[in-house]
């Protein structure tokens, strides 16, 4: 009986800590001045990274390279940044509850908080509206940089605007929808665990030379921990769509998402690309460089216009919808479990 009110009190305290940490995330995001976990998580991955392969610095001659030992340390790359980020944000949150109720709830709700990144995502995209506004293309190349994989020196203003909203559409899903669900699942423990593969993919899970085996583990672990999110984000984003005005098509968002769902490399890439191309009305994807190669990328979407900046805050405003409706979902669902447990 004790233990029963016990799982009904923390299931109470969980979900006050989800929306208060969702609403931080809307209105606050992530100010360089604070301190952010995902950046400890990043340093932890680049001092590992240069102990089990080596400074990025050095060239990593190809014939003298041994596969699998480089496979098998990135399988221990993924192992101790995870035992690391899980055993930190149980003790810290221990700790916090074992204090006071209320010192744990605030602890819980400022790691969702750190968790989520709709805010950030809004802003370094609007960096690169702002400039391309301006008509400052260097700049405009340089603030989306920060945001994308690709080479960015070779893009005219189409070209930054397309990296700009594909990213937006992809982290709707890695960024936002994906790391909800799973700390609405299983808290911050399991939230910080997703955002600690995500970081780890976006660091070494690149198919070039130096990551190729060294980063396969985290890059395949990634894909799986997306795989079900990023259809749930897809399915969202189309539903939003039919609610957002006629600068938006859920007819469309649905009708390019089944038809060019699979055209990506990553089996997760295109499910959000897909529904934002459909529901704009826009072409997206096409060949891209990376690392001063041409990677060959199928196009997402029908070119029924062409491209503007504009097409940034509509992006971000599906973005935010999206969201928000998944926040909604989960508040209800968490809130219909603890009446069941009541």
């Amino acid at each position: 009986m004790q233990s029963d009110i016990g799982e009904r009190k923390n299931m109470e305290y969980h979900i006050i800590a989800f929306i208060i940490g969702f609403i931080l995330d809307i209105f606050l995001g992530d100010p360089y001045w604070l301190p952010h976990p995902i950046r400890a998580i990043g340093n932890l991955i680049s001092w590992l990274e240069e102990r089990l392969l080596g400074k990025k610095t050095e060239e990593l001659a190809q014939d003298r390279r041994d596969t699998e030992k480089e496979l098998k340390n990135g399988k221990w790359l993924v192992m101790f940044v995870l035992l690391i980020t899980v055993i930190g944000t149980a003790l810290l949150l221990a700790c916090a509850y074992g204090i006071h109720v209320y010192a744990g709830v605030v602890v819980e709700a400022v790691m969702t908080y750190q968790i989520l990144a709709a805010k950030c995502l809004k802003v370094e995209s609007m960096k690169v509206y702002d400039c391309l506004k301006k008509q400052d293309l260097e700049a405009s190349r340089k603030a989306v940089s920060m945001i994308v994989g690709r080479d960015t020196s070779v893009l005219d203003e189409t070209g930054v605007a397309k990296a700009t909203i594909e990213t937006v559409a992809e982290n709707t899903s890695d960024g936002v929808i994906a790391p909800m669900l799973y700390t609405a699942l299983g808290g911050p423990v399991l939230g910080f665990f997703y955002k600690a593969v995500n970081t780890m993919d976006s660091m070494v899970g690149y198919k070039n030379q130096r990551y190729l085996h060294f980063g396969r583990v985290a890059a395949k672990l990634d894909d799986v921990m997306n795989y079900i999110p990023a259809r749930i984000s897809a399915y969202l984003m189309i539903g939003v769509s039919f609610v957002m005005g006629k600068e938006f098509s859920g007819k469309q968002a649905y009708r390019i998402y089944k038809r060019d769902n699979r055209k990506h490399a990553s089996p997760n890439s295109a499910q959000t690309e897909s529904v934002c191309a459909g529901a704009l009305g826009i072409q997206l994807a096409g060949n891209a460089s990376y690392f001063g190669k041409i990677v060959e990328k199928p196009y997402i979407g029908d070119e029924t216009r062409k491209v503007v900046y504009e097409d940034i805050r509509r992006i971000n405003r599906l973005m935010y919808a999206t969201a928000c409706f998944c926040e909604g979902v989960c508040i209800f669902l968490l809130y219909l479990g603890w009446t069941l447990c009541r």
